[in-house]
């Protein structure tokens, strides 16, 4: 592999600076991040597209001049008149230049993410396994509870069989819940081909609208050049039909829109488990401008039984967590009051693939 391909690989933004700080290059991330090309930032002051606090500079500069490695983590970053964001910088020495150094800029949410995207699988099988082994236990005494309150009904009348009817419904709806979480620990790979990611989007849009969707507002905001990707069309639309009905719920109460959007963004990369990195330029976005997700639970939205609405079992987005980490994909949440975001990053079909 060479160096310009591990250099584009990189998943954060990373820049190649001389020895007056300015830009000899810079790869996809980072053009990514500060929102400009190549071409237009060789040859910048660094500090001019990257404003950082005074102690950073001048901490840079001393590294600079002994050839010494910099990391500094919880740094503020303010890329022209963007909102600032807390990061994570990283410097070393370009070895066989003098002077030369390399900029690594690791955004905090990011590096959060990926550190869960590591323990969340191992986790979340743990969790699941645990709730099958219980779930099984379970439902044996719960129809045994069943029977007994429906021979207990036979004899009487009035509010006591009312009281019965509640013990049966209960039962019932427990035992419907302990059998969705034990098929969620034995769901089948994705069988990936090539498939048009807005057909299987167009699907969800109709099948909500026909139903629970009906009294919403959808947009969408196609990108006509997105290239196939490379997944399993029924769990996408499962993890799309989940999201949508998440976000029409959200929007109770209210002149609900939700908005289904599409790009390509091609210096999107994830960094495996093993160590190699994944292109995911294909991105989803489905949107809507309901009541938005509470701060505590963003971090954790995705686990196992963690769920923000009454009554709400926590299995709708671990199952969709669970499909598109089986895509190798990666899926994010930002919301606040007003405007909730999930954004879904797949990998294309390979080029070998008949387009």
């Amino acid at each position: 592999m060479s160096a310009d391909t591990l250099w584009a690989s990189l998943p954060m933004p990373a820049f190649l600076v001389d020895q007056n700080v300015r830009i000899l290059s810079l790869n996809p991330s980072a053009e990514g991040f500060v929102n400009a090309s190549s071409k237009s930032m060789i040859g910048q002051y660094l500090w001019h597209s990257i404003l950082v606090e005074k102690r950073v500079e001048e901490s840079f500069s001393v590294a600079q001049q002994q050839r010494s490695e910099l990391f500094v983590n919880d740094v503020s970053v303010t890329v022209s008149d963007e909102e600032r964001l807390n990061c994570n910088i990283k410097v070393a020495p370009f070895t066989g230049e003098d002077q030369h150094m390399i900029f690594l800029i690791e955004p905090r949410y990011l590096a959060d993410k990926l550190i869960r995207s590591q323990t969340v699988k191992s986790s979340a099988k743990s969790a699941i396994g645990m709730a099958e082994m219980l779930a099984h236990e379970i439902k044996n005494p719960l129809a045994g509870i069943t029977g007994a309150a429906q021979l207990l009904s036979m004899g009487l009348s009035g509010k006591d069989i009312e009281l019965t009817d509640l013990i049966v419904e209960e039962t019932r709806r427990i035992l419907t819940l302990l059998e969705q979480v034990e098929q969620f620990g034995n769901l089948r790979p994705p069988e990936v081909q090539e498939i048009n990611i807005h057909d299987v989007l167009d699907r969800a849009r109709r099948s909500a609208q026909l139903g629970y969707g009906a009294h919403i507002r959808f947009v969408e905001d196609f990108d006509p050049s997105l290239p196939p990707a490379w997944g399993d069309a029924d769990q996408l639309l499962q993890v799309f039909l989940n999201l949508i009905k998440n976000a029409v719920e959200a929007c109770e109460g209210k002149d609900g829109e939700i908005t289904l959007r599409t790009f390509f963004e091609l210096s999107f990369n994830m960094r495996r488990a093993d160590g190699n990195g994944l292109s995911l330029p294909l991105q989803i976005e489905i949107s809507d401008n309901g009541s938005g997700i509470s701060q505590e639970l963003q971090s954790d939205i995705f686990e196992p039984f963690v769920s923000g609405r009454d009554n709400g079992k926590g299995l709708g987005l671990a199952l969709v967590s669970k499909f598109i980490s089986d895509h190798n994909g990666w899926i994010a949440v930002t919301s606040r009051p007003g405007q909730t975001v999930f954004r879904i990053s797949l990998p294309r079909a390979p080029k070998t693939i008949k387009q």
